[in-house]
């Protein structure tokens, strides 16, 4: 039976078919740096850096999501970083999108390139038929952080697999109940489980997943060499937002579609991105390979001024740089240098009641027509 149980039920009972009588229900935070290690060191625990049983335990979790061995790291940028460092060499190339988030060409640039990697840039909108030749790294953010571009993942997998590179996917404004990019080619999947899989605003934490035991294990190694692992603490907290994922996202989700629809209607809004939407230009691709379509929402408004006000004034909206926590937030992104206009907004639907929230929208846009 175990195969036909979805994998959040596999997930929330990972523990509870093993638990001997008088265990803990709840997963322990076992906050120690050190282990008892008689003798020769065994294969057993015996030093936080090289693991710690909660910290494993929230890795099978997400591995039960991913289908797949995971590693975790103390932020979505660290699992990242941790894949460049594992995959390139001075000479590499390594092409990500040039409309993903910003951080990961800043990284590149400042740490990578000075060491012989070439750094190349493409739309996402354009990926599927990118010049991948000669790239040992291709990598992917779909839907796009923060203008929700959506590129078809299978081919710009088995395009890349052409070229000989590897596929890197950030799966972060999706999940993997909403997408997955290893079931469609992918080689490694990344995530910032910061947003929407610990989902309560309140731990920084990432992970990288893959099927391919030899990127794994160098992975790994990269993680205990360089010590950016995370604490028992951080790793109890995302086990727990993990325990309520489906919960928040389907109503994330719904929120984020109900808002989108709202707006794209109203007279104050220049242009909605969702791909939700019927009318998105990325709609039929997200409808092949997406089970949901995330809780981020792209609108445009008049100028700088009106997207200030309506994030300002919105009784429901907090004013935030993160997405993916219990609160419904939105900041305007050119405030970080991305290429959209001065008066788009990036809206992150929380799990507020959708009747309300779709209210407080609508009004506080009535004060900008």
């Amino acid at each position: 039976m175990t195969d036909t149980l979805s994998r959040i039920s596999r997930l929330l009972h990972h523990r509870t078919g093993r638990l001997a009588k008088g265990e803990p229900v709840s997963l322990p935070i076992m906050a120690t740096s050190t282990f008892h290690l008689p003798g020769a060191p065994d294969g057993s625990h015996f030093y936080a850096r090289n693991g710690n049983p909660t910290v494993e335990t929230v890795e099978a979790e997400i591995g039960i999501l991913e289908d797949a061995q995971v590693v975790v790291f103390p932020s979505g940028m660290a699992a990242i970083a941790s894949v460049f460092q594992a995959v390139l060499r001075p000479g590499d190339t390594v092409l990500v999108p040039s409309d993903g988030y910003y951080n990961v060409r800043n990284l590149l640039a400042a740490q990578f390139v000075p060491m012989g990697i070439t750094l190349r840039t493409c739309p996402t909108a354009e990926m599927a038929a990118a010049d991948m030749a000669g790239c040992r790294l291709v990598q992917i953010e779909t839907p796009s952080n923060p203008g929700l571009a959506v590129c078809d993942i299978a081919t710009v997998a088995a395009r890349a697999r052409s070229a000989g590179a590897l596929l890197m996917a950030d799966n972060t404004t999706a999940t993997p109940l909403c997408q997955q990019p290893l079931d469609l080619g992918a080689d490694i999947v990344v995530m910032s489980d910061t947003k929407a899989m610990a989902g309560h605003s309140d731990v920084l934490c990432g992970h990288v997943a893959t099927r391919d035991a030899d990127l794994f294990e160098a992975i790994k190694t990269c993680r205990r060499l360089s010590g950016a692992i995370i604490g028992p603490f951080d790793a109890y907290l995302l086990h727990r937002g993990l325990e309520t994922l489906e919960l928040r996202l389907d109503r994330m989700n719904a929120n984020a579609l109900a808002v989108a629809r709202a707006m794209q209607s109203h007279p104050a809004v220049l242009s909605v991105h969702y791909p939700g939407l019927g009318n998105d230009p990325f709609h039929q691709v997200a409808m092949r390979q997406m089970k949901g379509f995330g809780p981020i929402v792209g609108l445009t408004l008049a100028d700088e001024a009106s997207a200030e006000q309506f994030i300002d004034d919105c009784p429901l909206l907090s004013s935030a740089t993160s997405f993916g926590g219990v609160h419904s937030s939105a900041e305007r992104r050119a405030r970080w240098g991305d290429d959209v206009p001065d008066g788009f907004v990036r809206f992150a639907a929380g799990i507020e009641p959708t009747a309300d929230l779709v209210a407080a929208v609508t009004q506080t846009l009535d004060t900008l027509s």
